[in-house]
């Protein structure tokens, strides 16, 4: 390779640190709301692989008791159809149980 070629590649990566550098900063401004990471967590969801709650779910049977949408273009209709959801049974985070538990008071 000949030395011209050598600087011109040189000074043209030495350019683009430089306009890196100059251009404005692409971090978090104060007046920007504060990133996901930032806020307290939240507690995990019950959701089911068919994507409805827990709550939609019968406690007997564990079948899904949601409506779902079916569009319109789907089914060659101009408005849109629902239907139960086809779910047989839930399948996702078991939430723990929760108990009472009398406080201790003075050793009793």
């Amino acid at each position: 390779m000949d030395p011209v070629s050598l600087v011109v590649g040189a000074m043209l990566a030495l350019g683009g640190v430089l306009v890196g550098r100059l251009l404005p900063n692409r971090r978090a401004r104060v007046d920007s709301p504060q990133p996901a990471l930032n806020q307290a967590p939240r507690t995990p969801q019950p959701i089911c692989g068919c994507g409805h709650h827990l709550v939609f779910h019968d406690q007997k049977t564990k079948t899904c008791q949601a409506q779902v949408v079916i569009p319109g273009r789907w089914t060659g209709e101009r408005s849109h159809t629902y239907r139960q959801c086809m779910c047989q049974g839930y399948r996702g985070p078991v939430p723990v149980d929760e108990y009472y538990v009398p406080d201790i008071i003075d050793g009793e």
